[in-house]
């Protein structure tokens, strides 16, 4: 399994199959803490091994700088069997996070854990303003 993750503004499957991502970014900043995002976007794309099909569920963590876990998504998605001659399955993950508390500054993480596989997603730095 392949993946990527990434915090951006706004994300959208196009028609074609693409992924389009806009505002991609990776620090906020806020003049107090606790401070509010009101929306942010988390997305990735994962590209599934050939043997693995059917309802493969996920979960997501954005942790604190201290490893808690400030905000949780719980899924799943579902992956279509694919035979080697083809290119891989593939699953845009488009995850809007809304009206997140960031208690204090520092360096937030990503936790993604998909069917048992732990990922390490992107980053995010919260500075004072």
């Amino acid at each position: 399994m392949e993946a990527v993750f990434l915090f951006c503004t706004d994300a959208g499957a196009g028609a074609d199959g693409k992924l389009n991502i806009h505002g991609i970014f990776n620090e906020l900043n806020a003049p107090d803490f606790p401070a509010r995002q009101d929306r942010m976007v988390l997305v990735g794309i994962v590209e599934w091994p050939h043997d693995l099909a059917g309802r493969i569920p996920f979960t997501v963590d954005l942790t604190d700088p201290e490893g808690k876990s400030i905000f949780s998504i719980e899924g799943h998605t579902d992956v279509e069997a694919r035979p080697a001659s083809k290119a891989p399955a593939k699953t845009h993950l488009i995850l809007p996070l809304e009206k997140v508390m960031f208690p204090v500054p520092g360096h937030y993480r990503v936790r993604i854990n998909i069917n048992g596989t732990e990922l390490a997603g992107p980053s995010m730095h919260l500075i004072r303003s």
